[in-house]
């Protein structure tokens, strides 16, 4: 089947944080979830292997491509959204440095960007982007996507038309994954 695989990279020792554009390994927990990961995922199926350049990412990525004998294509524009001060924080440590502006953040989400973070709306723009890309590539190849779980929940909302809610549930665990096809019905897009 042709289409996108999109895959969560493995787990790291900063998980319950913002993590964003930090760039942690993954750890042992998450080397194991990688494991499990190619051999639920029937890896001779792929045609390519693209990744976040983020190192949890590419970590993830590198025993899938070497089980398909594929090199990983690295691109940012991929990468999880930029959280600026809240870069490596927990929601806790967050509210207690401003628990204003987390309340503002909460009751504003997702258009309130996190302070010197990346917007919401440019954060979006830039996955959708990239995705379409991918998705004229893959018209015709299976392809494996190792991201984030923001990147992943902008396409299940924007392009599978899963709610919130569905979005967070499907994404919640490290190298969860789901199929995006490489061409969308206009009727199934949700705007």
């Amino acid at each position: 089947m042709n289409g996108l695989v999109f895959i969560r990279h493995a787990e790291t020792d900063l998980a319950g944080t913002f993590c964003g554009h930090s760039d942690p390994p993954i750890n042992a927990c998450g080397r194991a979830q990688t494991l499990e990961m190619i051999s639920r995922l029937r890896p001779e199926s792929f045609d390519a292997i693209y990744s976040s350049d983020l190192r949890r990412a590419v970590e993830t990525a590198t025993p899938l491509a070497e089980a398909c004998a594929l090199p990983v294509m690295m691109s940012s524009q991929l990468r999880e959204i930029h959280f600026g001060d809240w870069e490596g924080l927990s929601w806790i440590k967050i509210e207690q440095r401003d628990a204003v502006y987390a309340r503002r953040w909460i009751d504003a989400f997702p258009t309130l960007a996190a302070p010197n973070g990346e917007p919401f709306a440019n954060f979006e723009q830039r996955v959708l982007e990239e995705v379409h890309h991918l998705q004229s590539v893959a018209a015709k190849k299976r392809i494996a996507v190792i991201t984030h779980g923001g990147v992943m929940r902008v396409v299940l909302r924007r392009l599978l038309g899963r709610n919130e809610e569905q979005a967070w549930h499907l994404t919640k665990l490290y190298c969860s994954s789901f199929v995006c096809p490489a061409v969308l019905d206009a009727r199934e897009v949700r705007r």
